[in-house]
C-alpha cells in the first residue's frame, strides 16, 4: 500500500519545494487568522505557482465566512478545500468544490455517523482534540478510536513526526498522513531535514 503525505502549514516557497523534493503529494496552506501558520493570499498564490504537476494544493479554513473562501479560490489555484472547524455538510457542499472534512477525535465521537453526514467529502482528516484549539496541537490521539470500515479515505494527523509516523501507518493503515509541527524549525518555518526524515518514515512503513 502506498501512503500519501501532505505537508501542512506551508508559508514559504522554499518549504513547498523541499516538501516536493522529498516526495510529498500535497501541501497545505492555512487561511485562518488565529494560526501562526496563516499565509496571505498573495504569498499562497506565489507558493502554488511554484509547484510542479501532480502536487496538490489544499486550502485550510476554520469556520470561515463564505466570502473569504470564495476570495481565496479566485486568487489561489487550489485543488482541495479543507474544513477544520464546525462546518456543516451543507456549508461544505455549497462551494461545489472537492473538500476534506477534518474531525478532532475524542471518546464518544461517532466517526461512522460523521462519515455518513459528510458523504460528499473526498476524505476525513482525523486530528487530535484539544478544547479551544482548531488543530496543530502537536498531540497524537488514541488511534483505537478509529472504527474499522470507515467508508471514506482516512488522512491521519495529530502529533506525527519522523519517529512515530511509521508506527502510525502500520497501525491505522490510512490513505494519507498529514504533518505540520513535526517538520518545523519554528512555527510556520519548515526544516528540510525533518521533512526528509518524515518522508523516509512514510516510505519505510509501506507494505
Amino acid at each position: 500500500m502506498v501512503t500519501r503525505a501532505k505537508i501542512c502549514g506551508i508559508t514559504r516557497v522554499e518549504d513547498a519545494l523541499a516538501a516536493v523534493a522529498h516526495g510529498a503529494n500535497a501541501i497545505g496552506l492555512v487561511f485562518y487568522e488565529k494560526s501562526p501558520r496563516q499565509v496571505s493570499m498573495s504569498r499562497a498564490a506565489e507558493i502554488v505557482a511554484s509547484l510542479p504537476p501532480f502536487v496538490a494544493a489544499v486550502g485550510l479554513f476554520v469556520d470561515a465566512e463564505m466570502d473569504l473562501v470564495h476570495d481565496v479560490q479566485q486568487q489561489v489555484r487550489l485543488d482541495f478545500l479543507q474544513f477544520h472547524g464546525d462546518e456543516s455538510p451543507d456549508y461544505c457542499q455549497a462551494f461545489d468544490f472537492p473538500y476534506i472534512k477534518a474531525l478532532r477525535v475524542r471518546p464518544g465521537l461517532n466517526l461512522l455517523q460523521y462519515a455518513a453526514d459528510f458523504a460528499s467529502a473526498r476524505a476525513l482528516l482525523l486530528d487530535a482534540y484539544q478544547e479551544g484549539v482548531a488543530g496543530g496541537t502537536g498531540r497524537t490521539f488514541d488511534w483505537d478510536l478509529i472504527p474499522a470500515g470507515l467508508p471514506k479515505p482516512v488522512i491521519l494527523a495529530g502529533g506525527l513526526n519522523a519517529a512515530n509516523v511509521g508506527a502510525a501507518i502500520r497501525r491505522v493503515r490510512p490513505y494519507a498522513v498529514d504533518v505540520s509541527g513535526g517538520v518545523e524549525r519554528e512555527k510556520g518555518i519548515k526544516d528540510a531535514a525533518k521533512i526528509a526524515a518524515f518522508m523516509r518514515g512514510v516510505l519505510d512503513a509501506e507494505v
